[in-house]
């Protein structure tokens, strides 16, 4: 994971998962939506895993 991916996720989690599929981006969404940390860290794992 890059750097620039990095901030994305931190600034706009949902952004930072768009090429992961829907459902990747649905659950960052919605945990987003019940507080910005929980989708911060979806986020970052979602990256983590995909690289």
């Amino acid at each position: 994971m890059g750097i620039l991916r990095a901030i994305i996720c931190i600034i706009f989690p949902p952004l930072a998962v768009l090429d992961r599929g829907c459902g990747a981006v649905l659950l960052v969404l919605i945990l987003t939506c019940c507080g910005w940390i929980p989708g911060v860290i979806a986020a970052i794992v979602f990256n983590m895993k995909g690289d």
